[in-house]
Order: structure tokens, then sequence, then C-alpha cells
């Protein structure tokens, strides 16, 4: 076996063998792979590819010896025919001939294929007659575009050139139904990745904004006006020679980011996984702490898809004015001196007015947010907007006239619907604002936010202006109440567009970012009060969703502590709106009842707390004193008296009756009252609870019954986000769990009582708790969180809170209960939080004796849960 790598031209017969043409192929991949390591222009390496596989193809089909045959072609056809091959694209093969194939070459051409399918290479082959190719191809778009891009490699020229002429006549897919075949076919493509390049794990070829893209342009561009390249577009006008350098530019980048996936691959795929996003960071040279590589290069390619994405709209609806070549029958509506509705788009009525007078852009989605009609900017003023925003020498911020035709637009009742999510995608924002430009494309190496930092902001704006639509009023009923009423709107907006400003930058976002904010509205003539609620509102945007989801918000002291911070109705009314509309634009799948519910009695709790002021606490013992009475008459309406709910309630302590709604009260006590026998009472709540269902346990208490209630009810694929753990004065737990099935909802009606009958059959079991063993997402599977675990004492110092942070695997919280157990550590409350990947759990727990944790029981709890949790993962 030879490992000097030779031109396949210099291969001998004998050589021309499996085993040695695989050594060849290995030799000229890792050449190919070490050239890319030292960072060798990747567009060369691509046509390098392909020209030696052309050459592979050559010394076989001589090998074969089909060169005798007259009427027979080896084409390239697709990506391979624009030869453009990375280590694991297709190649793509099209054998022509004239009339058809006799037996004896059939033979060898099967040989011939099979052989490259044994040398592993990506095959993709048809054997076609001149007739079946002009018949196949017009019924199938694919075939007749892969056939546009043929390239003979070996074999008759003569054939070649007859399958040219015919696919090139006006008979084979006119150019007209070409293109709008073309058009939809993208539309198609964009729809399945949800119109928007921001996914998590995008798809560096058919993603919007990647190479399908650039595909999509040069394609129309072949058909229509005979260019077969981007530079001959240029050449022939079609593309300024600005518009070139950055697609080709762009194409580059997307060409690297795929050569170092494939490098990392065994099969072929363009999407850009968790599981390869590090990997291919580091080989493209990425660098920094933490995830800090990953971020960087993610945040070069969704900037290069979001180039992309605009060019090729802007070029299709050129190519559509050329191609589609109908008399233009829309409406004119002079607008302004410098502008006119074209139509549906709106249009600069002078050439280089951008230029000219910078602050004119900000006028064109004035224009916009005035006249709903207007849904885009045409082709000739975009391609004068981009023009413009590249030989800006100053942010549009430092441009008085813009300044003050920003604040009017901030102002302006319609700007959200459509004026600002144009303005982000055309560029302006990031011409308007140096800290946005610095937030484009910005991502976050997790599971919990689906978007880049821009995008999520956008998608915040949109979620901001739907609380003024009636249809949302079902899921937001509190901020479609109290956004019509803010006094100024126009501070949210401003909130929100800089409530993510300081990621990416190191050091506390928030605070970064309400400095910045406050800065920006003094600048722009907003009075101090305006700037300090902007400025509070943006370094506290988190302040309400932590405390609804990792605090108590049912004990009073809670609520007094989250009121002190917001101390006036009108920051909790920006608050709220701004925090809902934050959750619902960081993750589709994150907003449930759950958390509405949770949002909504911290609202109301607070509100209650502001409204009979600070300087007066709540009376815990009124409390607890209505609770039961309002419980006890529900109780004696259905027949029990009022020695026996007095003797029942005795048994319980009254952090009991605060902790629990009169109704949840009295549904306990109604079936404890009429529970007999030893066995454990589960009871499932009939109607969702909290957004939730709620898991009422009642049994003899034991150091084990929450690592097996827990445990019972992972099996049936359901997630505990809350558990309140009680004990009577006699020995009795009295456990409540908030739970959600697999898609954050309510339990069906119709699995309550399978998931009663397991709860109660798991608290009977004695012996070793049994854990379900599930394997872990292939997504999880791509992060590394490390375990953490930190004591903090309470409040009163008769307990101990215990912060978990962990890699959210199936079973966690099972493994956690059951090291409770097991040290004997008692658990009286937890609070089950996942934020993508990870989970932030927090416990208050207490020793045997009721007492806060030691410090030596602390150590050992901490390397019990190590041990547990990392084993598992």
């Amino acid at each position: 076996m030879n490992d000097i790598l030779l031109s396949p031209n210099e291969l001998t017969a004998e050589q021309l063998n499996l085993t040695e043409l695989k050594n060849q192929l290995a030799l000229f991949a890792d050449q190919q792979k070490m050239a890319f390591l030292d960072r060798a222009s990747v567009t060369d390496l691509v046509y390098q590819r392909s020209d030696y596989i052309d050459a592979v193809l050559e010394r076989l089909w001589q090998h074969f010896e089909f060169h005798h045959h007259p009427n027979l072609s080896l084409i390239a056809v697709g990506g391979y025919g624009r030869r453009e091959l990375h280590p694991l694209s297709d190649i793509d093969l099209l054998i022509l001939s004239e009339n058809g194939i006799d037996k004896s070459y059939q033979a060898r051409l099967s040989e011939f294929v099979t052989l490259l399918w044994d040398l592993k290479l990506e095959v993709g082959h048809s054997v076609r007659t001149l007739s079946e190719c002009m018949d196949v191809g017009l019924d199938d778009l694919t075939v007749a575009t892969n056939l546009q891009e043929a390239r003979l490699l070996c074999g008759s020229e003569r054939i070649f050139h007859e399958l040219k002429n015919r696919i090139h006549s006006e008979q084979f897919w006119p150019s007209e139904r070409f293109f709008k075949a073309k058009v939809k076919e993208q539309k198609e493509r964009h729809a399945r990745y949800h119109d928007t390049a921001y996914n998590l794990e995008p798809d560096i070829k058919s993603s919007p904004g990647g190479l399908r893209d650039i595909h999509t342009l040069s394609w129309i561009a072949r058909r229509h006006f005979g260019a077969t390249s981007l530079r001959e577009m240029s050449k022939y006008g079609f593309l300024t020679d600005a518009e070139f350098r950055e697609l080709d530019e762009c194409q580059t980048m997307l060409w690297r980011i795929r050569f170092a996936l494939h490098l990392e691959l065994r099969r072929y795929d363009n999407r850009l996984t968790f599981a390869h996003q590090p990997s291919v960071a580091e080989t493209l040279g990425y660098q920094g702490e933490g995830n800090r590589g990953i971020e960087l290069m993610m945040k070069d390619f969704y900037r290069t898809l979001g180039r992309v994405s605009e060019l090729n709209k802007m070029l299709i609806r050129l190519f559509a004015q050329a191609i589609e070549n109908e008399p233009d029958s829309k409406t004119i509506e002079v607008l302004s001196d410098d502008f006119q509705r074209h139509g549906r788009q709106i249009e600069a009525r002078k050439p280089a007015l951008f230029q000219a007078r910078p602050d004119t852009i900000i006028d064109m989605f004035l224009h916009i947010a005035n006249d709903k009609s207007i849904e885009s900017i045409s082709a000739p003023t975009l391609r004068q907007l981009r023009t413009a925003r590249r030989r800006l020498n100053r942010f549009l911020c430092d441009v008085p006239e813009a300044k003050e035709k920003f604040i009017s637009l901030t102002r302006h009742p319609n700007a959200l619907h459509k004026a600002f999510p144009l303005m982000h995608k055309h560029g302006v924002l990031s011409a308007y604002l140096p800290q946005w430009s610095q937030i484009v494309g910005q991502m976050q190496f997790d599971l919990f936010h689906a978007y880049t930092v821009d995008e999520h902001t956008i998608r915040l704006l949109k979620h901001i202006n739907g609380y003024s639509y009636e249809e949302n009023r079902e899921k937001h009923p509190i901020c479609c109440d109290v956004y019509p009423r803010l006094a100024k709107p126009e501070l949210l907006l401003l909130a929100a567009i800089f409530h993510d400003i300081g990621k990416g930058r190191g050091g506390d976002h928030s605070e970064i970012g309400a400095e910045q904010a406050y800065t920006f509205c003094i600048d722009h003539g907003f009075s101090r009060p305006e700037a300090n609620l902007v400025s509070w509102l943006v370094g506290n945007h988190l302040l309400m969703s932590v405390t609804a989801q990792r605090r108590d918000i049912y004990d009073p002291e809670v609520i007094t502590e989250f009121a002190q911070k917001v101390r006036d109705e009108e920051r909790l009314d920006y608050l709220i709106c701004l925090t809902v509309a934050d959750i619902n634009a960081t993750n589709p799948e994150l907003w449930n009842s759950w958390k509405r519910t949770l949002l909504a009695e911290l609202y109301y709790s607070t509100q209650k707390a502001l409204r009979r002021g600070l300087e007066n606490p709540p009376d815990i013992r009124e409390r607890i004193r209505h609770n039961q009475h309002l419980a006890s008459a529900l109780l004696r309406k259905n027949g029990h008296t009022p020695r026996e709910i007095e003797l029942l309630w005795q048994r319980f302590k009254a952090d009991y009756f605060l902790r629990h709604t009169h109704k949840q009260i009295a549904w306990h006590s109604e079936h404890i009252l009429s529970h007999e026998g030893d066995d454990p009472l589960v009871l499932v709540s009939k109607n969702a609870t909290r957004g939730g269902t709620e898991i009422f346990v009642y049994s003899k208490d034991r150091p084990s019954l929450f690592a097996r209630v827990v445990a019972a009810l992972d099996k049936k694929n359901l997630s505990v986000h809350d558990a309140q753990i009680m004990t009577s004065k006699d020995g009795f737990a009295l456990d409540t769990f908030m739970v959600l099935d697999s898609h954050n909802e309510a339990i069906q009606s119709d699995r309550h009582e399978k998931i009663r009958e397991g709860v109660t059959l798991a608290l009977i079991q004695d012996g070793p708790i049994t854990i379900p063993v599930k394997r872990a997402s292939r997504k999880l599977m791509a992060f590394n969180v490390k375990t953490q675990v930190s004591f903090l004492p309470t409040r009163t110092g008769r307990r101990t809170l215990l912060e978990l942070v962990a890699l959210d695997t199936p079973g966690l919280l099972a493994r956690v209960g059951a090291v409770f157990a097991r040290e004997g550590v008692s658990l009286q409350a937890a609070k089950i939080t996942t934020i993508g990947e990870r989970a932030e759990d927090f416990f208050i727990v207490t020793d045997g004796e009721r007492q806060a944790l030691s410090d030596e029981v602390q150590k050992t709890l901490r390397e019990a849960l190590f041990d547990a949790l990392n084993d598992a993962s």
C-alpha cells in the first residue's frame, strides 16, 4: 500500500483496486484536513477536492473502458457540477447516453458505481437518455435545477452539448415559471425553519440565510440572465461590486464552518448541533473562557445568515421586476417630499437621499408606523439604504435630527407592530445604537435561550405590542389590563431595548444595561425620574421572575421584601409587562399556566402590600383564623361536625393553615376525616391549581417518603415544580406536590387514578427506592453543567437552605430524594426550577431532630449529592 499521495493519473491499472484507492482517498482527505487547520483558503480546498474527484472518476472511466463508447458521457450535476465539494458532500453524477446503453456496458456501469460506493464516496447517480432527462426534468424542479449546473467530466462532448442546448431552450422551464417555482421552494424551505435564521441548532445549508439562499440567487440568474457565477452576475450588473464582495465573503464564512463541521462528522450532515459546536469553534480558532469561543463563532455565523437573508430578499425583488415583466398597475401615493407608497412598499423619491440626509432613514420608519398597509421597503430603496448604512461615519444617535425622530418613533402607538422589527432586520437599530450593534448575533450556548439576544429583544417588543389586542387577554390577562393604562409606554419600550444590551461584555448584564439606559434617556431629553424608571426596570428585569419561581411567594416576608424593592404600583405595572414579555420571548416552550399563575399571585400580593402600606405588615394570626373559618364552613356544609374538625386540626401546626388556601384545607380535611385504615392517602386535584396539578400525600412520615413520591411521579413522566413538605404534630406527612406533564400542562383527568395508584403503591413498599433509568436527550448530552451544592442559613436559623445546581438529567429529583433519605435529612420544602439544561433547585432541610444541619452533616450531604449526581451524568 502506497503512503505517498499520487495523482489519479499516476495510478497503474494494478493500483486501481479497492484497498489502494481507499488509501489514496484517505491520504488526500488527511492532506486537506492539515491544510485547513493551517488556515488554507477554504475556496481553494473546496475546488481542489472537486478537481481531485474529477481526476479519480476520469481515471476509473478509462479503466472500465467507457471512453470507447461513442455516445456515453459522465456528467457532474448539482453542487458537484458547480465544483463545490466539501469533505462529505454528495457527488451527484449523471451517466448520459443518446438512446440507451447495451447490456455489456450496463454490467460495467454497475461495477463502476458499486466501486464508488465501496470507496465510501457519497455518490448519487442516475443513468438516463437525453429524452429521459428532458421528461424527468420537466416534471421535477430539483432535477431541472441540477441539470442547469451540468458539467462534462469525460465522454461524448457532442451528447453533453445536446443536453445543454435542450435544457437552455425556452421550452424547458421558461424563465418566469422557473423563477416563481424557485421562490415558492425557498418560502417552503424557510417555513420549515420557522422563517428564522436564529435556530438553536441551525442548518448551514438550508436555514434562512444559509448556502441555499445563495444558490437560489445563482440558479435564478443562471436561468434568466445566463450568469454562471456570482462574479458574472456582478459583471452583468445584476449585483453591485459591493454586493458581490459581500455575498462572496458570506459564502466563504459559511464554507469554512461547513468544511470544519464535515471534518468532525462521519456521515453527511449540515446541522450545527450543540454536540459539534464546541469542536467546530475550536477547529476554526475561536477561543475564550468557558463557552466564549462557541458564542463568538455563532455570533459571526448568525450575522452572516442575516446578511445573506437581506441580500437574498432584496435581489429576488429586483429579479422579479426584471423577469416577470408585468405592467406596473400598483398605485403610487406620495407620502412626503422624500417618500411614496408604491403598492404595499415604501420608496425613496430621490436618489442618494439617505446619504445626503441620514435622519431621513428614521423618517422612513415613521411613515411605516403611520401607514399599516406598508409591508416592506422596495428593492431599490433597500439597496440605497444598504449603501448609506455602509458609508455612515457616525452612529445615527449622534445626528440631532435623527434623535428627535427616534424618540417620536418610540412614542408612536404603531411602532412596535412593524417599524422596529424592520429597523432591526435592515440594520438600522445597529446603525442608530452602538450598543445594539454589539448584541447582533450574540447567542448563549445553552438550552434556555432559543434566540440570539437581538432576536429575543425584537420578539419581546412584539409580545409587548400583543398586549394591545383583545385576543391575547386569555393568555396575558394582567398585562392586557395594565399596558393600556401605562402613562408612558415608550419607557417600557426603551427598557425592553436595553434589558439585555449588556450581554456578551462580561460582568452583570443588568447593571451594564441599567447604566447605559440611564445615559441614553438623559441624552434623548427624558426627565431624570423617567430615566431612573427605565434604568430601574433594566437593572431589575429578572427580579419578578426569579422571585416567583425560586422563592416562597406564600410567605408574607417574601412579599414584603419584594414590595420594598419595587416601592410603588407604577413600577410594579411596568415590571409585570416587561417580565411576561421577557419570558415569552426567551423560549416558546417556557410560558405556561403555571408561570402565569405564579406571576399573577406575586403581582396581586405585592399590589395589596403596597396599598396597605409596607409599614403595616399583614397579621399572620388573622390570616390563619380567616382560612380556618372559611374551610370550616365548607366542611360543616358537607356534614362534618365542629368537634370532628377541631380534633383533626389540633394535630396540624399553624404553618399548615398559613400556607394553604381555605379550599385546599377543606379538601385535605374532607378526605382525611373519611379515610380509614393505615394505608397512605393520596389525592389528585380534579381542577388545575396554579396552572398545574396538585398531589396531596397524607401518610405516616418516614425519611424516604419524598424520594419514593418523586420516583413514582418520574415513572409517570411528570415533573415536580413545587413541593410543600409538612408534618403534623403526631408525625404524619402533609405533603403537597405541584406537578406538570411532559407538555408543561396540568395532568389530564383520565390519568389521575393511575397516578394515585402508582404513588400509593410506592409509599406502601419497603426496600430500596427504584429510580427510573432514562437516557438523557441528545441535546442534553452536549452540555456540561458543573454540580454545585451551597448551604445558606434561613431567617430563623432553625432550618437550612440548600441550593443545588446540576445538569437536568432524567430522574434528578428522585436521586436527590434518595440521598436525603440515606443521610437522614428531613425535607421541609422544595422549589424546583429548570433553566434549559440547568436544574436550579432550592430545598429547605433539617436533621432528624428538626434542627438546622451542622457543618459536619452539610459536608457529608454535599459529598453524597456529588457522588449520586455525577455518577448519573
